[in-house]
């Protein structure tokens, strides 16, 4: 099974991060415009956590609270299970599964390194199937 350094390099280990004083509106707006559903909550270069749209629903809009008044560092998730890039995307698709998140950080020597999602997973794991489908048809035709 490939690691989660080969969905990194893959997909980039861009980091798109918010600081936890910042209002929920504002980080909401940076991730429509990156078109993505989570951001890292880091300050001074360190992590702290993740806002996902999930946060933002379950204990923003569900609890009748303003976005441009609340702040991400109110309504991130902490305490994620950490992985690194030598875990396989079989170990992090249990961890997703087991803890009902979608987002899981990556750490490298306690530093992090990027963050990978439910779809890069899934999407991982499809392309990994098709390489070895090929590889068996290649090898039949032979």
């Amino acid at each position: 099974m490939r690691k989660v350094a080969h969905l990194l390099q893959r997909k980039g280990a861009n980091i798109i991060s918010v600081e936890p004083g910042l209002p929920v509106l504002q980080a909401l707006q940076l991730m429509a415009d990156k078109n993505i559903g989570s951001v890292m909550v880091m300050e001074n270069g360190e992590y702290l956590g993740v806002m996902t749209e999930r946060d933002y629903a379950r204990k923003v809009i569900l609890k009748g609270k303003a976005s441009a008044e609340t702040l991400v560092k109110d309504i991130m998730s902490t305490g994620l299970p950490r992985i690194t890039p030598d875990n396989s995307i079989e170990t992090c698709m249990h961890i997703m599964s087991e803890s009902n998140i979608r987002y899981l950080p990556v750490f490298d020597n306690d530093h992090v390194c990027g963050i990978i999602s439910i779809t890069d997973v899934v999407t991982e794991t499809i392309l990994s199937q098709k390489e070895t489908i090929e590889q068996l048809q290649n090898y039949i035709q032979s």
